[in-house]
């Protein structure tokens, strides 16, 4: 059995959901998200809980209960609570800005860096150094996060680059400091 899987999905208060021709729809407060059921999965709703069935207990329908629970849960969570991720940027000189539907950020290079921001998410920056993403769905949040962090990752010597907040840099020893250690 699928310990993630048996487990029942508490339906919010302000939530909906609808299972219809193999695809799922949830709606909440902050918006709507739908999707795809594989047929190898079937999904009852009872007493504000939402139970994930398998019907065939095969390799792939045990790896397909856990995945899709998991899926409407962060769906659930997405709808009514949201999802947000903070980036920091360190380095001297280093800065972003939100313009209308680009994420401007000035990062040491010989151009600025222009992400364009999707539809489903905002991104907001408080600070030059500091980026707040928010969304619904789980997955597009975490995406454009890795996106923006990939254009200059923190580097182990000095630690400058984009990181997640909190993300701890180990820093590695320079090359005059390791001679000068012998």
């Amino acid at each position: 059995m699928s310990r993630i899987g048996i487990k029942p999905v508490l339906i919010p208060k302000d939530a909906k959901i609808e299972v219809k021709d193999g695809l799922i729809l949830i709606e909440g407060p902050k918006g709507k998200l739908s999707q795809r059921l594989s047929d190898r999965i079937k999904i009852e709703i009872k007493d504000n809980q939402v139970f994930v069935k398998r019907v065939v207990d095969t390799k792939m329908d045990r790896a397909f209960h856990g995945l899709t629970r998991a899926l409407i849960a962060n769906m659930l969570k997405g709808v009514t609570e949201g999802y947000t991720k903070e980036l920091e940027i360190q380095g001297v000189g280093f800065r972003a800005q939100v313009q209308g539907n680009n994420l401007n950020m000035q990062l040491g290079f010989s151009h600025p860096v222009n992400i364009t921001i999707p539809e489903d998410i905002k991104i907001e920056t408080p600070k030059q150094t500091q980026i707040i993403i928010r969304g619904i769905n789980k997955e597009s949040v975490g995406e454009i996060a890795a996106e923006i962090r990939a254009v200059y990752p923190p580097e182990p010597y000095k630690g400058k680059g984009i990181r997640y907040s909190g993300e701890y840099i180990k820093k590695k020893v320079g090359k005059a400091q390791a001679t000068a250690a012998k």
